[in-house]
């Protein structure tokens, strides 16, 4: 360890000097607060050398510097001499020697760092300005006296506690001797004279001249430095509370600021130099309560006395290595607590202040000697001792709570990133930084004035805070190393390539899996100590971590691609892998680890894909809206060819309904029956709406005609009968302006359909539902026996997935082609039909030319409506025609006129009537449908053979029986049928109608006397 000449010291110095010290502390340390704060104007060098004249100031007296057994140590092999002898042993704490083991060193546990009783060695008679030189003055007392060896013998000696002290404190020797002068100058005549009363930087000003150094800016400096530590002192920072007004204070600073320009003058009788002397006595001798007192306060006041203090601690650190203490540690700190009286020090500060400095320069030095941590865990035991001292100074708790946080805080802040702070080569130190931090955090808590207190107010519990800190440990690292490999990955937000993003998050996966395996190799071991499942918090911490970016990447996911099943299955496999993570490691908790593992919010990747196909199933539904809307802005419902005789739009959107279908079982994972309902249902509400869009023809009450009045016929003169032959009805054809006669519409053996366009467009619209029927079933077909889907238990296979829709294309089919039929016999087919038909006389209007146009619509029926949809379509017809024949009948108007004797001429065209429909196509209306449908008719057809006075007592009955007053009495008048529109012989309506319509008198008087009918014009 020991160097063997100044000049071997002066080298080791040299290459580093104060400034590159306080560099190199100042990088090491820039993140850890100093508990002391700063002192404005005083650097580190002015400390350092302020400490070491307090140092040697208060050890005067003791050998090694100045007093009277200086050099009487020698080594054993060594030659005698001296006052004391040579035979001293090295354990005896003379100042030159000291026992080879260190009672500090052993109680810290820091390594000793010799194994021989040698120590550090000095040339003796090397210089004859060193500190090993003994300058006798005469008249001065024998305990500061100086022994000069003679020039010419030259011996190795150890080096003594002062000149160890002065090489830590980097003091040189010309500065040494100038502190010796000062003192021996001082105390001349006054050898008992306490340290305490000495104002040393005041003593140096008054005895050393500008003569004494280099040169004049040396010395300037030099006295600045002495008045800012006389200011520090005495102004800025006294042990006792100083008034602003104080007119010492104010010339005394008065004097400092004069001095920053050039140096005051120090002689005899100079009048700054009085004026200096009298405010520093003045200010250094006051009481708190203004009484006399024997002790001066100049260096004791807070935070000056601490930072000359630690720098002095700061001394046993090994120049060479000062991650080390050097063994002489126990005989320098006995020499430190000469101090004590100077600076205002007891124990309990000593030992917070050692603390400090161990733990500073265990940051200071690169973190790596972990005995420097073990030492200072130790200290903080006796730390703890002191807190809990009833008569703490409000300073020393001040001192503590300081110390004590910024261990805690730069701690804290290396295990809230322990994965980039540790690896498994220094995970030990870690386990040494975990206790002390406990221990600061717990006297911080409990004997630190207001911590505890708060703490209890906000309801922690103090006896889970250890595993509560270790818990927040181990989240904030987890996420710190986790926002690392985001950050290494360049897994960002400026990632725009779907190929990029994949690659990034499937990276992750693995990466943040094997960040899980290094948590449990390396540091879980050392957590588990104050944590019973710290595997399992780094196992649900990465899990939230990779789910929130998962989440986050979902977000911007509509639809689940190719791209997006890889992520979401090696997600799986994380959550599967970091699971079993919080299982092992909660085998021993009492919940069985019931309670971390509700903080795992899971992934729910089936729930995912799920929710990501019924996305997609809403947003290929939304193409199918789409294409809807299309249809009801510009359908004209004009077949594209005669082998597509149906709407392009349904096409269109059963084209889109297949594609959906074919790519929504393309999607490489499992597909469960819940999902294949959802998509079934969607597409079968879209062509529900679709079908609604088709039924949407109006209806077949707009095609029907108003029904007229009901009226009495009246007996025609013989005139009138004469004229009606003579002038036979004529008829307007609808759409022309020609007045074309019955006979020559009979006469015409070559007519055409009356079908007009918009009738056609109906049967397109009747084309299209079965268009959408027969598509249906191709779509059911593959929903069904696709081997993709995954049975549910719960809803069980479907026969068939659109039963609604084929009911309600049922339903609009019966619709669009009842409003076809209505349309073409009651609008189309008009003129030869209701307009026509027995108009004025049965004879000379019968129905043979209705019956010719309608089997020409029917033929123009059978070439545009599909072969499946055309028995409906033209049953439909019937049933129109059937309709329209009954009100000829019935509501023909003034133009119709019935005899007894015209039954059997309208009995004979209703037959031709249901013949037409019954020989219609091959067999496309069974002859007993027909008949079924006609029975209505033919009821009313039968009415029409009746007498009247048959007609006139069943309506009296029926009229009776459906108004309930039985019987007609007498003076009573028969009620006035309503109108149902539900026309059968049974209806009173109905056989009062064919009363309205019998050219009979009978009739007439039973009307015009019941009813008080208005007779015809």
């Amino acid at each position: 360890m020991g160097h063997n000449t100044d000049r071997e010291f002066l080298a080791v110095t040299s290459h580093l000097s104060p400034s590159e010290h306080d560099a190199a502390t100042s990088d090491a340390a820039a993140d850890l607060a100093l508990p002391f704060g700063k002192l404005d104007g005083i650097d580190h060098d002015d400390l350092r050398q302020t400490a070491y004249e307090i140092f040697f100031t208060a050890c005067r007296s003791s050998p090694g510097f100045g007093g009277r057994n200086a050099l009487t140590y020698y080594p054993s092999d060594g030659g005698g001499g001296g006052d004391g002898g040579g035979s001293a042993s090295p354990g005896k704490a003379n100042g030159v020697g000291m026992a080879p083991t260190s009672r500090i060193k052993r109680a810290l546990g820091l390594k000793i760092l010799k194994c021989s009783p040698s120590r550090r060695s000095s040339s003796c008679g090397s210089n004859p300005l060193s500190s090993n030189a003994h300058i006798s003055n005469p008249g001065s007392s024998p305990g500061i006296s100086f022994t000069l060896p003679s020039p010419h013998v030259r011996s190795r000696r150890p080096m003594t506690s002062a000149e160890i002290m002065r090489q830590q404190m980097r003091v040189t020797e010309q500065s040494d001797n100038r502190l010796r002068k000062t003192l021996m100058r001082t105390l001349v005549g006054q050898m008992g004279r306490r340290v305490e009363t000495i104002i040393l930087p005041l003593e140096l000003l008054r005895h050393l001249k500008p003569s004494e150094f280099n040169s004049s800016i040396e010395y300037h400096l030099w006295q600045k430095r002495q008045l800012k530590i006389l200011e520090a002192g005495l102004i800025l920072h006294p042990s006792i509370p100083l008034d602003k007004s104080n007119s010492f204070a104010m010339r005394l600073r008065d004097i400092i600021r004069a001095a920053e320009t050039k140096p005051i003058d120090t002689g005899k009788n100079s009048e700054s130099m009085r004026t200096l002397c009298n405010c520093v006595v003045s200010l250094s001798w006051r009481s708190p309560d203004g009484s006399p007192t024997d002790v001066c306060h100049w260096a004791d006041g807070f935070p000056l006395n601490v930072h000359l203090y630690t720098m002095l601690l700061h001394s046993i650190f090994d120049l060479r290595d000062e991650t080390l203490v050097l063994d002489e540690v126990d005989e320098l700190v006995e020499l430190m607590k000469k101090t004590w009286s100077t600076l205002g020090i007891n124990r309990s500060i000593h030992n917070l202040c050692l603390t400090w400095v161990l733990f500073e320069q265990y940051v200071v030095t690169g973190k790596v000697e972990e005995n420097l941590i073990v030492a200072t865990l130790a200290m903080l035991a006796e730390v703890a001792n002191d807190a809990k001292r009833a008569d703490r100074e409000p300073i020393y708790v001040k001192m503590l709570s300081s110390v004590l946080t910024a261990i805690k805080r730069w701690t804290e802040k290396r295990l809230l990133d322990y994965h980039g702070n540790f690896n498994g080569v220094t995970v030990g130190l870690m386990e040494n930084l975990l206790p002390l931090l406990f221990a600061a955090t717990k006297i911080l808590e409990e004997d630190v004035t207001g911590i505890a207190v708060e703490g209890q107010e906000k309801g922690e519990v103090a006896a889970d805070s250890t595993g509560n800190r270790v818990d927040q440990y181990i989240r904030s690292s987890l996420r710190n190393a986790f926002a690392k490999v985001l950050e290494n990955g360049n897994v960002n937000s400026m990632i725009v390539e779907v190929q990029e993003v994949t690659e990034a998050l499937l990276k992750l996966a693995e990466e943040t899996k094997e960040l899980a395996m290094k948590e449990k190799e390396i540091f879980s071991p050392v957590l588990k100590k104050w944590h019973p499942i710290a595997a399992g918090v780094a196992a649900v911490t990465l899990h939230n971590c990779y789910g929130t970016l998962l989440k986050q990447y979902l977000v911007g996911v509509s639809s689940l691609s190719r791209e997006t099943v890889p992520i979401l299955q090696k997600a799986a496999q994380l959550e599967k892998i970091l699971v079993q993570m919080v299982v092992e490691d909660s085998v021993e908790c009492e919940d069985g680890g019931k309670t971390i593992v509700r903080e795992m919010v899971p992934y729910e990747v089936d729930s995912i894909i799920c929710k990501l196909l019924k996305e997609w199933i809403q947003e290929r539904l939304k193409t199918g809206k789409e294409c809807l809307q299309r249809a009801k802005e510009t359908e004209t419902w004009n077949p594209k060819s005669k082998t597509e005789p149906y709407a392009q739009s349904a096409v269109e959107l059963m084209k889109d309904a297949k594609e959906a279908v074919d790519e929504f079982f393309e999607i490489q994972i499992g597909i469960s029956e819940d999902l294949v309902h959802d998509l079934a249902d969607g597409l079968e509400h879209l062509i529900k709406d679709y079908t609604t869009f088709v039924a949407s023809c109006g209806s077949k009450q707009s095609y029907i005609p108003t029904l007229p009045p009901l009226t009495r016929c009246s007996r025609d003169s013989k005139f009138i009968k004469l004229w009606k032959k003579a002038t036979p009805c004529s008829v307007v054809m609808d759409g022309t302006n020609q007045t074309v006669s019955n006979e020559d519409q009979q006469h015409h053996h070559h007519p055409r359909p009356s079908t007009s366009r918009g009738t056609q467009r109906l049967y397109i619209r009747l084309n299209t539902l079965h268009f959408l029927l027969s598509q249906l079933h191709t779509l059911d077909k593959t929903l069904s026996l696709s081997p993709r889907v995954i049975p549910s238990q719960q809803l069980g296979s479907s026969s068939s997935y659109f039963d609604h829709v084929r009911s309600a294309i049922q339903v609009a089919s019966q619709h669009v082609s009842e409003v076809a039929a209505y349309r073409l016999i009651f609008l189309d087919s008009s003129s030869v039909f209701y307009d026509s038909l027995f108009v004025c006389d049965v004879d000379t209007a019968r129905i043979r030319p209705a019956l010719r146009i309608l089997k020409q619509n029917l033929t123009l029926l059978g070439a545009i409506v599909t072969d499946r949809v055309q028995p409906l379509a033209i049953k439909e017809v019937m049933k129109a025609s059937f309709e329209a024949f009954l009100m000829v009948l019935l509501a023909g108007g003034n133009t119709r006129i019935f005899c007894r004797s015209d039954h059997d001429m309208i009995e004979e065209d209703f037959e031709s009537l249901k013949r037409v429909f019954a020989t219609c196509g091959e067999g496309l209306i069974a002859e007993d449908v027909v008949e079924r449908e006609a029975e209505t008719v033919g009821g009313v057809v039968a009415l029409m053979g009746q007498s009247t006075e048959q007609l006139v007592e069943d309506f009296s009955i029926v009229a009776c029986e459906a108004s309930g007053i039985g019987l007609v009495g007498a003076g009573q008048k028969l009620p006035m049928p309503p109108t149902t529109g539900r026309w059968n012989r049974a209806d009173p309506n109905t056989i009062l109608r064919v009363l309205c319509h019998r050219n009979d008198g009978t009739a007439n008087q039973f009307l015009k006397k019941t009813f008080q009918l208005a007779k015809r014009r």
